[in-house]
């Protein structure tokens, strides 16, 4: 695991959209925007996710946006505590708000793992809630219930 961390830090921002960029023309997989600032946890949900779907990682809520604006997302894992502008509850709401992307489910996947914390996120917009640390099985039978439902 310890190996996947240094090797993930080498990765750039750049990198990173430019393989969800070049993946993302191609037919098939769903899409998944994690909006998550903790590089760990980043590499964990990479490792858990795997290439069952086609991920693109971002974190804070400006770049979230960008991606947002640039390309079909089907879903959204959405750490609670972000940098940027807004946190992820904020930006949970402005997406939720908006016409071009209220559809697009919302899981908050957050260490805020209180009952208080998970009805915020619910009055917020997220459209499930999974508190962290997470399984792997836990993490993907969320995502496909979704994909499921659409």
């Amino acid at each position: 695991f310890g190996k996947e961390v240094q090797h993930a830090e080498k990765i750039t921002k750049q990198e990173i959209t430019f393989n969800f960029l070049t993946e993302n023309k191609k037919q098939g997989l769903q899409r998944v925007l994690v909006v998550e600032d903790d590089l760990l946890n980043q590499t964990t949900i990479r490792r858990f996710i795997g290439n069952n779907y086609k991920t693109l990682f971002v974190d804070n809520s400006d770049e979230a946006l960008k991606v947002l604006n640039n390309n079909k997302i089907d879903i959204i894992l959405m750490d609670i505590s972000i940098r940027g502008k807004k946190n992820g509850l904020e930006l949970t709401k402005e997406l939720k708000a908006s016409k071009d992307f209220s559809h697009i489910p919302v899981i908050a996947v957050t260490a805020h793992a209180f009952e208080e914390d998970k009805q915020n996120a619910l009055n917020a917009g997220c459209d499930s809630f999974l508190s962290k640390p997470f399984t792997k099985q836990s993490l993907l039978e969320m995502i496909e219930r979704f994909f499921e439902l659409s």
